[in-house]
């Protein structure tokens, strides 16, 4: 048996007044996912445990097999393994978004959406400007960067991620507690840099936001994770354009796969995942496809560029890779799920329970669902489910 874990990233919503109080799920065309869950079983997943923050890292650790009340130690130290960034026993990595700051508002926590090539020489700028034995920063992708403080400065700090409060005042969510004072002074720091900057003067005159401050959140030491086959007996593969993501295949010991052209964003290379999976699974027993773009879109609050994204999903991900078991020699099983809820009308996730729907080529299950949404799972013959629980569920079933 091999096994296909398609993520759509933040896919789950709340009933919009727009769609006639559907959810993206339910107006999106989604003929694949809708077969999956007609003719498979259904549930609903809690991806992140009661108490935790409802991150992309918690939420895709629980999918990926690993309970992150035991495992999970923030998000940035595993957005530094995949960067390929040692972490030593003392140091604190933080996520470091490159952010716009428009009258001490955070007007957006993308900075537009900042290519690698702009953002790497402005946070190349900001090492040499304030870097030091203590602090390093390292260049990553778009506005994903990554800031290591040593001697466990910052840790037990309050950060807040900069997409839970946009539009709200900085100073109100600054970082909190301990040590907080040097990392506001280093944020502080960074806006005269940044504003000045020539990337940034070039940014305004094309219309484009500037990347005027950074934002320091997500910190964490490194984790320690038995491997995926030494807790699942099978090996496996990771498919992401997301740091995040693949930092938890390697601490897994999964092969990380990069597909050309996948970005993390709407533009994503889709197609590309879909072909690169089913290679994979040719010498895998399971694959994790990971999608950001609905997720993104949900930031942004574009409802329909999250029903485009979910229909780019469906089409170009899990269609190719549905149409391929179904006619394959040997027995596959895809599950396919968000990992956490990013609705519309928030811009940040929730902790919801997502839905989920298993599909294996040696059964032909009608469990009560008619399509895969929020709603219609909740008919499914699964109930609610830990999705840490997920892959061995998974490997039970055959």
């Amino acid at each position: 048996m091999k096994y296909a874990v398609l993520i759509g990233d933040g896919m789950a919503d709340f009933p919009i007044r727009e769609l006639g109080e559907m959810t993206p799920l339910q107006k999106a065309r989604i003929p694949n996912m809708d077969h999956i869950a007609r003719h498979g079983r259904t549930g609903l997943a809690i991806t992140v445990p009661e108490g935790m923050p409802p991150g992309s890292d918690v939420a895709n650790m629980s999918i990926f097999g690993y309970d992150p009340q035991k495992y999970y130690t923030g998000r940035a130290p595993l957005e530094a393994a995949s960067m390929g960034v040692p972490l030593g026993k003392d140091d604190v990595a933080f996520r470091c978004n490159l952010i716009t700051l428009n009258d001490n508002i955070i007007a957006d926590y993308s900075a537009g959406h900042i290519t690698s090539e702009e953002a790497k020489v402005l946070i190349e700028t900001i090492d040499r400007e304030l870097g030091s034995d203590k602090f390093r920063f390292y260049p990553g992708i778009s506005y994903r960067h990554l800031m290591v403080a040593a001697g466990g400065t910052g840790a037990n700090a309050e950060c807040t991620p900069p997409h839970d409060v946009v539009g709200e005042e900085r100073e109100q969510h600054m970082p909190k507690g301990e040590d907080s004072g040097v990392l506001c002074e280093m944020t502080n720091a960074s806006m005269p840099i940044l504003e000045k900057h020539a990337i940034n003067l070039e940014r305004i005159k094309a219309g484009k936001k500037p990347a005027n401050s950074i934002w320091l959140w997500g910190q964490g030491y490194a984790p320690a994770f038995p491997t995926f086959k030494e807790l699942y007996s099978a090996t496996g593969s990771i498919i992401s354009a997301v740091d995040l993501l693949k930092g938890i295949g390697i601490y897994a010991g999964l092969d990380v796969i990069d597909v050309p052209g996948a970005t993390g964003y709407l533009d994503t290379n889709y197609s590309g995942k879909a072909e690169y999976a089913l290679e994979s699974l040719k010498t895998h027993d399971f694959v994790f496809v990971h999608v950001e773009a609905p997720d993104e879109a949900g930031h942004m609050g574009d409802l329909d560029a999250k029903i485009q994204a979910i229909e780019h999903f469906d089409r170009m991900v899990v269609g190719p890779i549905l149409d391929f078991v179904r006619g394959a020699d040997e027995d596959y099983t895809i599950l396919v799920m968000p990992d956490h809820p990013t609705p519309i009308s928030l811009k940040t996730h929730t902790t919801d329970p997502v839905p989920f729907a298993i599909y294996s080529t040696k059964e032909n299950n009608i469990d009560g669902a008619t399509a895969f949404d929020e709603r219609s799972v909740m008919s499914g013959s699964l109930g609610t489910v830990y999705a840490a629980n997920l892959v061995q569920m998974l490997i039970d079933m055959n």
